[in-house]
């Protein structure tokens, strides 16, 4: 399964580091669509195809630009009926929101991750003329675990996996396309070890540069093998985290090796990112780079807050850097039992900038009253080329459009 990889891998001679072009912050104009709890994560895309971006979360879509009027997808059930989940002691069986066509009619469906260790659902677009009806759910998979399970092209193959681990063994699982809402197949990638529903951190991206996708998890990496029909990866044992949230692979520093970026606990304190290095073998290695620390102290800017549970990656002010967008999962576990759980749920962007031979992570407040779910996902949402954001979680559902400056003061190199 060999393929070019997307990551941008700035390759710089005699290891030079890139300087970052210099550009202003964006502004955020907040949008906020629900004050209820329906679900971790929600998503975007143009449902009913007039040509506006549309949000999903939970049981709901609702119409864009304004967001203002919803649409119901299925039938709220228990206390989301009404939309009064207790914060303190409720959960929703919406965790991960994905979009995309899979019965291939032009219209985007919606893939549902629900709590964790259950099934994985389609819900399937009727169409512009039905678009007030209730879709049709099919199951696709019966126990997605993980807490950071994500969608995307493994393969190269231009068309999405399911990456996530199941029943003790780490892995993803196939679609076959032409008949794509049937049981998608699992492929373990490893033998079982401990792994369980609950457990924090997994993400995949090209680590060793070969050209294949390798998967990641908190205490390891797994090589793709050359041999497709491999029954198990190459395991690289390294402790990235206790157990975070999405993990991205990405050349941070510009030295032409990929590294590696995640928090370090999902429910305490910690976000880093790991450049990647050469051991005394000559293998593969990391060194850590505390962005915020694991034990709650203030960054060099000042910045503290726990919980950091999900995790985009894109380059958000155009400077051709990628950026880290994050924050607080409030209520997690309810009031008590985690890290600060009741304290402000901030949402922040952390900037990229190489200046001097250096990284810096600049951090960004976009919000203090929203933060994030297991998911946070960011994207062009009303046409004007630029990154926004969309949040769902037990604070409600909200939209974050970014205000880019005006001018630029240099352009990417």
């Amino acid at each position: 399964m060999r393929y070019q990889p997307i990551l941008l891998i700035v390759l710089i001679s005699s290891f030079a580091f890139a300087e970052s072009p210099t550009t202003s912050s964006p502004t955020w104009k907040k949008l906020t669509l629900s004050d209820k709890f329906y679900c971790e994560g929600a998503n975007f895309a143009d449902f009913n195809k007039d040509g506006k971006v549309d949000v999903v979360s939970g049981p709901w879509w609702y119409e864009g630009p304004d967001f203002t009027k919803k649409h119901e997808i299925y039938k709220p059930t228990g206390n989301q009926e009404a939309g009064s989940y207790k914060a303190d002691n409720d959960y929703s069986d919406n965790f991960f929101a994905f979009v995309y066509d899979f019965n291939n009619d032009s219209f985007p469906d919606v893939l549902v991750y629900g709590f964790p260790g259950k099934d994985a659902r389609v819900y399937l677009n009727p169409g512009k003329d039905k678009i007030d009806q209730n879709w049709e759910m099919k199951l696709v998979f019966d126990q997605v675990d993980n807490e950071s399970p994500q969608f995307a092209d493994l393969d190269g193959d231009g068309k999405p996996e399911g990456i996530f681990h199941s029943k003790d063994t780490l892995g993803y699982a196939t679609i076959d396309w032409k008949d794509p809402l049937k049981q998608w197949t699992y492929h373990p990638i490893s033998p079982k070890g401990g792994w369980q529903r609950f457990t924090h951190g997994y993400g995949i991206g090209d680590v060793n540069g070969d050209g294949r996708m390798d998967i990641l998890e908190a205490h390891d990496w797994w090589e793709q093998p050359a041999d497709a029909n491999a029954k198990e990866w190459i395991k690289h044992p390294f402790n990235f985290a206790g157990g975070g949230a999405q993990m991205y692979v990405y050349d941070v520093d510009g030295d032409g090796k990929n590294d590696v970026i995640t928090s370090i606990a999902a429910h305490g304190w910690g976000l880093a990112w790991y450049r990647q290095i050469k051991n005394d073998k000559g293998e593969i290695a990391f060194e850590k780079n505390v962005i915020m620390d694991d034990k709650g102290n203030a960054n060099a800017q000042g910045i503290r807050f726990s919980q950091l549970h999900a995790i985009d990656f894109i380059d958000i002010n155009g400077d051709g850097l990628k950026d880290i967008v994050t924050g607080k999962r409030w209520m997690a576990h309810g009031s008590h039992g985690d890290a600060e759980p009741m304290a402000a749920p901030v949402l922040y962007w952390f900037e990229l900038k190489r200046t001097a031979g250096k990284v810096e992570w600049i951090g960004h407040q976009i919000d203090d009253n929203s933060g994030v779910g297991t998911q946070v996902v960011a994207g062009d949402i009303n046409g004007d080329k630029t990154p926004d954001i969309v949040v769902g979680n037990k604070k409600g559902t909200f939209v974050f459009l970014s205000q880019p400056s005006a001018t630029k003061t240099a352009s990417a190199k």
